[in-house]
């Protein structure tokens, strides 16, 4: 309602040329969870296939990937974008890994690394996103 308000008080000011604010960019969204982390996770984790995605709780689960090169080592990924707000706290990512023992899978751990290196590449691929649409 709030942020409604206040783009119809810009619009209201004259001028021929749209406003452009933060406010539009980072609060307005037809989903529940800042689109450009959601468009960003997907596009992100677009190798693997998806489990379930929900733009309104703000979670994706991939299934199971394992990569053609090394078949005796699989990921499962869930993305959870917490805000509506473009901040690196607003996402976090769970990875699950396993290798196969025996012809089991088993569980295996997952580098720290790898977990805040997804992250890294959605927030990047979000800025970059939200960069675009302030430019158009």
């Amino acid at each position: 309602m709030l942020a409604s308000v206040a783009v119809i008080g810009l619009a209201a000011c004259g001028g021929g040329e749209r406003p452009r604010t933060e406010l539009q960019a980072a609060q307005i969204n037809t989903i529940g969870v800042n689109a450009y982390l959601w468009r960003a996770a997907l596009d992100t984790v677009s190798f693997a296939p998806l489990a379930s995605a929900d733009s309104n709780g703000g979670v994706i689960v991939t299934d199971w990937y394992a990569n053609p090169s090394n078949p005796e080592e699989r990921v499962k990924m869930t993305i959870t974008i917490l805000d509506q707000d473009l901040r690196a706290d607003a996402l976090r990512v769970a990875a699950t890994r396993q290798v196969a023992q025996s012809g089991n899978w088993v569980d295996a751990p997952v580098q720290a690394a790898t977990v805040q290196k997804l992250e890294d590449i959605i927030l990047t691929k979000a800025r970059d996103l939200r960069r675009k649409a302030l430019a158009s």
